[in-house]
């Protein structure tokens, strides 16, 4: 197995990213192109992929916009057929498409589950489908999946969110010693608050909230340098990384003085 160095050019590396219409998605795609990566860009929305692609016409690289419902699986194992066919490989898949709804407890609706499960959890599964036989027959490849900080501990107003993400990192934990030894290489992004539509849409105060550009940066960086974690910003996942491992008195003493 190949580990993609921080520096290497890109060029000839085919790369596909879900959710790559809007925020981290959109900009990461963008980054890899100028890179020289070969990026197939996958969101339901062909218009804003097409808008992509006009962007990226005068970098090293190309993107491609291959639009699909990742929460349908036929839509993206048409999508991944549409890959073998032109290219025959994914050497790196950042899978990435997901959404956030505030979840107050007195509030919680069954209803905000599922639409975070089917979308954060499943849209990533479908994904899977397609692309861990694929990778351990070409036994090679880098499989990152975007879950959050959020996914450590159980947050107030995040019940659906948090749930979503720390199955994510559970997943993606399981995975990387399954896939190991088959030449794939899986990577968990654990982000905080970056600048997004998404994030735009928060009332609340977001802490060490960074701009997109640096959050695809510290992705595209961490997927050369980082043996499984890319997490960031680094005081902020330094925060949340001492909070996963408070006792739950203490835990629940900080989380009650952040709902005031």
């Amino acid at each position: 197995m190949s580990t993609m160095k921080s520096t290497e050019s890109l060029k000839n590396k085919v790369i596909w990213i879900t959710g790559a219409s809007q925020g981290i998605g959109r900009q990461l795609a963008l980054t890899m192109a100028k890179r020289g990566g070969t990026v197939l860009a996958t969101a339901r929305s062909y218009g804003n992929l097409d808008r992509l692609q006009h962007e990226a016409q005068d970098l090293e690289g190309i993107i491609i916009p291959l639009p699909a419902d990742v929460t349908d699986q036929d839509s993206v194992i048409r999508a991944a057929d549409v890959i073998m066919t032109r290219f025959g490989r994914v050497d790196i898949a950042v899978l990435n498409a997901g959404t956030f709804i505030k979840t107050d407890g007195v509030d919680f609706r069954s209803t905000h589950m599922r639409k975070h499960l089917e979308l954060n959890v499943m849209g990533v599964c479908h994904c899977l489908d397609a692309l861990i036989p694929m990778m351990v027959d070409q036994q090679s490849g880098t499989l990152a999946v975007n879950a959050s900080l959020a996914g450590y501990r159980g947050l107030p107003g995040a019940a659906a969110y948090g749930a979503s993400k720390a199955a994510l990192i559970n997943m993606a934990e399981s995975l990387y010693t399954d896939l190991k030894p088959h030449g794939v290489d899986v990577k968990v992004i654990n982000p905080g608050f970056v600048k997004t539509p998404l994030t735009d849409k928060n009332k609340f105060e977001m802490p060490f909230l960074m701009d997109v550009e640096p959050a695809a940066n510290a992705i595209l960086s961490g997927l050369g340098n980082q043996p499984f974690e890319i997490r960031f910003p680094k005081v902020f996942g330094m925060m949340m990384g001492f909070l996963r491992v408070l006792p739950y008195r203490a835990f629940f003493s900080v989380t009650r003085r952040l709902n005031q």
